[in-house]
């Protein structure tokens, strides 16, 4: 990757983040649980709630999920943190200052702009799509971001505590037609968003998945770490169905530059059909 490229994804994430902790407006109707009485479309046992598809998230939570007053290019977003009311995450005094010194060095540090794996809840309200794929008694999701992916497994199966994973380890049961996930053992090296949130290993996440109707899926995530904060918090926001003709995830790949650093390429250069080793040559070449 030439140093021209590299300053104009440096220059783009800076103006993207430059106003994460900038205070909040107020919440608005995207922190909504939505009605309660919408009966969804079942799969074909006629019981399980059909979530199929391709569903983005709305705004720019991903920049700062405490809410931030926007930049160049990127509009504002109220603080999607639900609880408390204030819509600020309850860190204990602390833990502030990592989230500080994270914030400072967000255009470099963020493990997202090095082509890890976003993590839970990130992956929901990244500004790429995701996909769920599903059956009676199987659930799994595949995202645009860095081709991850989780597949969900029955609640009745114990978590595998001692893992250290990107995108944690997912059990999940039915409380109506609610899906309720239970997320544990994920590394401490994950991202909340840009503006440097984070957490530590004794970080738990329980997700809802509720279809307020058949092009709307409220998603909250109550959060819990007892290391850094100080009680648990919950957010929400809304997914919306991907209704384009032929809609689908593509390929969001990662590839080595000349100095060894992975760096995410468009989809849409054409150097990413070009194989990691004759884009290194192609990139070097041309500098």
């Amino acid at each position: 990757m030439s140093v021209l490229r590299i300053a104009r994804v440096a220059s783009y994430f800076l103006a993207l983040t430059a106003a994460c902790l900038m205070p909040a407006p107020p919440a608005s109707a995207q922190a909504t649980s939505g009605p309660a009485s919408f009966s969804p479309k079942r799969l074909w046992d006629g019981k399980t709630p059909d979530f199929r598809g391709i569903w983005q998230a709305q705004g720019t939570a991903y920049v700062n999920v405490e809410g931030h007053s926007g930049g160049k290019g990127v509009a504002a977003s109220s603080s999607i943190v639900v609880d408390p009311p204030d819509g600020k995450i309850p860190y204990r005094s602390d833990a502030l200052a990592k989230r500080d010194e994270n914030y400072r060095a967000r255009a470099t540090a963020d493990p997202a702009l090095k082509c890890y794996q976003p993590g839970v809840p990130r992956a929901t309200y990244l500004p790429s799509p995701l996909q769920i794929l599903q059956s009676p008694g199987n659930f799994a999701i595949a995202y645009q971001e860095n081709h991850s992916f989780r597949v969900f497994h029955p609640d009745d199966r114990p978590h595998f505590d001692a893992a250290d994973w990107w995108m944690g380890d997912t059990r999940y049961r039915w409380d109506g037609d609610t899906l309720v996930a239970d997320v544990a053992a994920l590394t401490d090296q994950v991202w909340l968003d840009q503006a440097g949130n984070y957490h530590s290993t004794d970080f738990h996440v329980v997700e809802r998945y509720r279809l307020t109707d058949a092009d709307t899926i409220v998603y909250e995530a109550r959060i819990e770490d007892p290391m850094v904060y100080s009680r648990p918090w919950t957010l929400r926001t809304n997914l919306k169905r991907v209704k384009a003709r032929n809609a689908r995830i593509i390929e969001d790949e990662c590839l080595d530059d000349e100095h060894g650093v992975r760096h995410h390429i468009s989809p849409y250069d054409r150097d990413n059909l070009l194989t990691g080793e004759a884009w290194r040559e192609k990139n070097v070449a041309s500098k």
